[in-house]
This record gives structure tokens, sequence and C-alpha cells, in this order.
């Protein structure tokens, strides 16, 4: 007998028109679809055609419609400002609405970017919302991101508007925005016409004037705007991801399938209903904020938690368990990182004795390799299921999870079990063959892939094609290796090109390099991820300086470090590097990234055959002890 978790997933492969179009029914629809799946332009598969939504009609009008408007929407919860603010459906859809109002007096209409860099306040999903609310595309930037970053994706996004605030805060320290939205705005050649900056008391910043608007005194004079109905293949969003250029790719989603595939998510891979409290402790400015701190709870009709805080630190390493008991949370998203950092400070999960977690059910981990210790450690503090899922900025839901609205599968270690409906995943060989099962492959997703996905690139159908579908024809190339055990189980075991995970962010380690070779003393070099035990991996660069230098080392490498602080922004956690006379390469000059990586983690390595010389590998072990790695003791 099949259970539902197979029913479903075998219907969502062999009739994914007639599965989806079930899920779609449980939407708000101001014009019924004419094609559930259009495949009329392959490889640009389009969901619901013809079909017209509004995303957010679906967040927050439509429950309201439904008798819920006094439920619990949102809530704002930030130790750092020892804030608690709760707003139900009616008050988050009138605060959104006046939102909308004042978008609209800047003259943004639908299908007009607004770009937005904020910190962790309500303030943020409310203008996503708004956004969404008048058909406009929202890009929303990672609070703090340093202005160069900011600057390509102003230019690449071409924003009307910029909504931002005047600082973040990382646990005590106050973070400016404005000075870096301003060297943004400078080094860009697009400019918005105008910017609103939410004032925080911590920190004022100082306004342009006939450019920049105060978010409070616009919305006292706002008038609210109702939902504009847009096509469901019309962008809701454009979301940034590391590109191995340092190009960073426009992720774009759109409106129908993506309100589809969320909520259809929420009960049956996360196991929440209506009127529960969901919490995902990511970022706004993460494609997880975007899926399920703003969209997914809210398609649903739970109650979103955005916390704006550390799991250490703000003030302890019980903040989880005090947010999870205050606001009765039935299920968390986060990253094993924030794991692994309570563990540290408190291995015995001491300070979780003084919580009440009845209404707790079940903890996701995704954003990076979950290890085995991290998990054994959370099953048996926590007593509830815990689950590890795979997906990536692209998808914008899970590709494999333990789905447990549908079956509770037993966990094995390493593995985020299996593909959830509509993925149809496969392990493949060079040559596009699936491999036997448990054996490597490269891990890719027959085409088209589910709703909710992404349908291209923005403004770049050519690199969308380039980067993920001409390597493996009729398939998504996710670039992880893995493999797919007798049972379906997935395994997912590397990147295949140049990005890592550091705690849960997906950064380039190319865009690093292109960093590095910029210092004037810098002949070549190479950045990768090595292990670490606490933000999974982080990167170590390795300089070849040109002839002749006489600059102490110590004073280069400082000034590489600040570099890459400056330009990729301290999200990179970029702190170790060092000089080595020359890099381990192929005879064709390619640099051994794998080999010097699997001698910094303090692994088995064969000399790959075509080194041009294999001596380089004692040096760089040399090389690597020398700061903290290949066997030394880490300070």
């Amino acid at each position: 007998m099949t259970n539902p978790y197979e029913a479903a997933f075998e219907q969502s492969i062999n009739d994914p028109d007639g599965f989806w179009a079930k899920a779609a029914e449980d939407c708000h629809w101001y014009k019924r679809w004419d094609k559930v799946l259009d495949d009329s332009n392959k490889p640009f598969y389009r969901w619901f055609t013809g079909g017209e939504i509004n995303t957010c009609y679906n967040a927050l009008d439509y429950h309201i419609d439904q008798g819920r408007g006094n439920q619990l929407a949102l809530i704002y919860d930030s130790p750092v400002t020892d804030t608690i603010k709760k707003y139900t459906y009616n008050e988050l859809r009138d605060e959104v609405a006046a939102f909308a109002g004042v978008l609209k007096a800047q003259g943004v209409e639908k299908g007009d970017r607004v770009l937005i860099y904020m910190p962790m306040i309500a303030e943020a999903a409310i203008a996503m919302l708004a956004c969404a609310r008048i058909g406009a595309v929202h890009s929303v930037v990672f609070g703090g991101f340093a202005a160069k970053e900011l600057a390509t994706r102003i230019n690449d996004a071409k924003p009307k508007v910029i909504v931002s605030a005047s600082c973040g805060i990382e646990v005590k320290k106050v973070i400016a925005y404005k000075p870096l939205l301003d060297a943004a705005i400078d080094m860009s050649d697009s400019k918005p016409d105008s910017c609103v900056i939410f004032q925080r008391p911590m920190e004022k910043a100082p306004m342009i004037d006939g450019r920049d608007v105060d978010w409070e005194a616009a919305m006292a004079g706002a008038t609210p705007a109702d939902c504009v109905p847009v096509a469901a293949t019309d962008p809701l969003y454009i979301l940034y991801t590391s590109g191995t250029t340092g190009q960073p790719k426009g992720v774009v989603r759109d409106n129908g399938g993506h309100v589809v595939a969320l909520k259809w998510s929420m009960k049956n891979i996360y196991n929440v209903d209506t009127g529960d409290v969901y919490w995902a402790a990511s970022d706004v400015g993460w494609v997880v904020g975007h899926s399920y701190i703003v969209y997914g709870p809210l398609f649903k009709g739970c109650t979103t938690i955005l916390f704006e805080g550390k799991p250490v630190g703000t003030p302890d390493a019980g903040v989880f368990w005090r947010v999870i008991a205050d606001h009765k949370v039935r299920a968390m998203f986060t990253a094993p990182t924030a794991f692994r950092a309570i563990k540290r400070e408190d291995p015995n999960a001491e300070l979780m004795k003084q919580y009440d977690l009845s209404n707790f059910k079940a903890l996701y981990l995704a954003g990076e390799r979950l290890d085995p210790n991290t998990l054994h450690w959370a099953e048996e503090a926590l007593k509830v299921p815990v689950v590890d899922h795979w997906w990536q900025t692209e998808t914008g839901w899970a590709i494999c999870a333990n789905c447990l609205g549908l079956h509770e599968f037993p966990v094995k270690e390493g593995s985020p079990t299996k593909p959830a409906p509509g993925w149809n995943l496969q392990a493949v060989d060079a040559d596009n063959k699936q491999v036997a099962p448990g054996e490597i492959g490269a891990l890719v997703v027959k085409l088209p892939l589910p709703p909710g996905t992404l349908p291209t690139l923005w403004q770049n159908d050519d690199r969308y094609v380039e980067s993920y579908l001409e390597e493996f024809p009729g398939y998504y190339k996710t670039a992880d290796a893995g493999f797919i055990d007798a049972e379906g189980y997935a395994f997912v075991m590397s990147r295949t090109d140049d990005i890592i995970n550091v705690a849960g962010h997906r950064l380039s380690t190319g865009a690093m390099e292109e960093v590095l070779s910029d210092h004037p003393d810098v002949a070549e070099c190479a950045v990768l991820g090595v292990d670490d035990s606490l933000k999974g991996q982080v990167p170590v660069g390795f300089v070849v300086l040109k002839a002749g230098v006489t600059k102490a080392e110590d004073e280069i490498i400082q000034e590489t470090i600040q570099m890459v602080r400056e330009r990729i922004g301290p999200v990179a956690a970029f702190k170790t590097a060092t000089v080595v006379k020359r890099l381990p390469k192929t005879r064709s000059g390619k640099i051994l990234r794998g080999t010097i990586q699997k001698i910094a983690d303090n692994k088995d390595y064969n000399v790959p055959a075509t080194i041009d010389d294999p001596t380089i590998l004692g040096e760089m072990e040399a090389a690597l002890k020398g700061i903290g790695y290949a066997g030394a003791r880490k300070a």
C-alpha cells in the first residue's frame, strides 16, 4: 500500500497538471488559468499561464475575507532592542496598504522595481508585501551588504525607489546603513527617483533634500492602495545570488506558481495549519526570509515570527527557547550553524529547561550540510523530529525533505530524505546518464521544474540557460554532487562549482579571489572553503606575492582581509589568509583547489596525476599548519 507521500510524489511527476491544479484551487485567483503547465516555449516553462492573481491579497486580504482578521499575522521579536510588536491580519494589511500608497505616491507602478535594503524589522516585510500589492517587483538586498555589492544590484535591477532604514543592529553594534546606501547610489549608473528611509531611534540618518523621504511622515499622509491583479507569470521579485563570475545572478520568482507552491508546502512539508505559529530564524535578505518569514506562512494563514537577534548573545544561548515558549511556536526553520553556536555555548541544553516547549513539534534545518553531531544533539535536547532539508535560492522551496505533513520517514544522517513532490531528482554522470543507486553523480532535476522555482534570470535568458540547463540537456543543474541510495534517499555531498557555504550564506570564492588579485602586491591567489566546526565552512586565502615586494607579509594579509570586508561585506567571514611561494597546479595551469582543501581539512588525498610539481604540496601543508589547519591545533 502506498503512503500519502508516495501517492503525491507519483501524481506530481506523472500528472503535474492535475496535481498542481488541485493545489491552485486552494488560492485566490481573479482569473483562472488557461493552462496549468505551459511548455510551448521550452526550456522556458511557465505555470498557470492566463491566470491573474495578487500575492499580497493571498497573504493578507484573503484571510480577512475568511473572517480571520483579528488573528495574529506577524510577531516582531527583537531582543537587540528589547521590543515585541504584534500585528493582526487587519493591522498588517492596513500598514501594507498604506505603504503601498507611499510607493504609488513616489511614482511606483506595476512592473517597476523597488530595492529594499533593510534590517530585520517589521517594516522590511511591510515593504515587500506593499510592492506585491501594487504589482511592483521587489529586490531585497541583505542589510549591511557592502556598497559595491549593493551598487551592482542597483545597476542590474534599476529600481525606481529604494527603501532603507537608518541602521541595523549586530548584537550590540549599530551599523549605519545610509552611508553605505549613499555610496552605492554614487557608484551606480542607475539612480533611483527617491529613497524612503525608516529612521530608527538608535541612529538618525542624514537625509538628502529632494531625494530622501521619511517613512513615518510619508505614512502619515498616505492614501491606502488596493491590490492590483497581475499575470501569474509576472515577476514578484528578483533575488540576487552569488554568481561564479562575481557578477550576481538575479533569480526571478513569478506570482502564480510561487503562491501555489509555497502555500502547498506549509502543510505538506512543514506540517503546519492555518492559525499555527511558524518561525523561520533567517533574514529577509535571503531566500528563506522571502519564502518562509514573509510569504509561505502568510499564504497559509499562520502567524509568522520576524526575529531580530542571534542564536547566542542576544542575550544568551536560550533565546531560541524563549521565543518558542513565548509565542507557542509549532515549527521552526533555521540553519545548522545556529544550533552549532547554541551547542557550543550550552552543551547540555541547560537553558532549555527554563522554558515550556510543549507546543513545539518539529525543527527544520537547511542552508548547509547538517553534521550528525548537531542532528543528534538537537534530537536529544528537543525530543521532536529534526528535519534536514535541501534547497537553493533558485528553487525557492525544498528539493528534498522529510515531508512530515504527508509521511514521516526514518531519518538517515547526512540525508535530506527524499525528493519533495514535484521534484524529479536524479544523479547522473558526465554523459547525462543516470548512475546506479549509491553511486556519486551530479544531482540534477528533470525538467520542468515545479511551480515556485525560477523561470529565468532577470533580463538574462541566455545566462539562465548557460548556468542551469546547458550542461545536462533536459535537466536543471543543482551544481551539487551526491547520490541517491536504493531506498530513494538523497545525499548531497559537495558543490561542483566555486560556491561555498558560510553559516548558511552562499558565497563565491571566485568573487573573493577577484578582490585579492586587485591588491597591488599580489601576483596570484586562491580562496577555498575549509571545514569549520561552527560555520560549516570558512574561506581561507592563499596569495603569491609579486617579485621584489618588500612590504611586510602580515601587513599585506591585513590589507587583503580589509579589501574583502569592504567589497563583499562582513558576511564573507574572510579572516584568514597566508602568503605562499607558489600554488599547486595541473600542467595546464589549473589550481588544485580540491587537493589544497583536503590538506587543510586533514583528509587523505592522492597526489593528482596531472600535478606540475608534487613538492609544492609539502609547502602548502607547512603554510596551512602555520595558520592552524592541516592537523595543527586551531587556536
